[in-house]
């Protein structure tokens, strides 16, 4: 990856164009970084409201000699926000060990079939936002999406925050365990 902190100048003059390169960019690392947190803490709100503090810091930001300032500066941003969202919870911030994503293609019958069933009962924008998002895996970032849908970015994400407590409720009571082990 280049370093996004060629648009660095002009998003501290306020460039929303130029931050809007940058965030093209950046958001699919920021969110990726948060995929260990996934499980007990809201990840889109932590990403939007880090991303969001990126936006305000910026012209704070000095340039140290490595590349991708601004970058690092939101990717600790979005776990420490993460963590403080876990600890809020009285939770146990998640282990790499506890969370390392599942294999894809991991034979589990009992638990597609719980995952198809709860998604089935998904009603309204939430199930919208969510079918849009599961056909078109990260190709296409959730604006685009949202616009498709005819919806603000803050809507989509809100929907899909909604979407997720919906489908964590239906896999509970489906006696899906979401929750790491303590």
């Amino acid at each position: 990856m280049s370093d996004l902190d060629v648009h660095l100048s002009a998003i501290a003059a306020g460039d929303a164009d130029a931050f809007g390169r940058w965030l093209a960019a950046a958001e699919p690392q920021v969110r990726a970084s948060l995929f260990r947190f996934a499980a007990v803490v809201d990840t889109e709100a932590v990403l939007q409201e880090s991303l969001l503090t990126a936006w305000q810091v910026a012209p704070r930001i000095a340039p140290d000699g490595r590349p991708n300032g601004l970058l690092r500066f939101c990717l600790r941003a979005a776990r420490n926000r993460a963590i403080s969202e876990v600890r809020k919870q009285g939770r146990q911030e998640p282990t790499a060990e506890v969370d390392a994503p599942v294999e894809a293609n991991a034979p589990d019958p009992l638990l597609r079939r719980a995952i198809a069933f709860c998604i089935e009962r998904l009603r309204g924008k939430p199930a919208q936002v969510l079918r849009a998002r599961l056909d078109d895996p990260g190709a296409e970032a959730d604006g685009s999406l949202a616009l498709r849908l005819g919806m603000t970015r803050n809507t989509f994400a809100q929907n899909l925050a909604r979407a997720r407590r919906q489908l964590t409720g239906c896999l509970s009571r489906q006696g899906v365990r979401l929750e790491p082990n303590p």
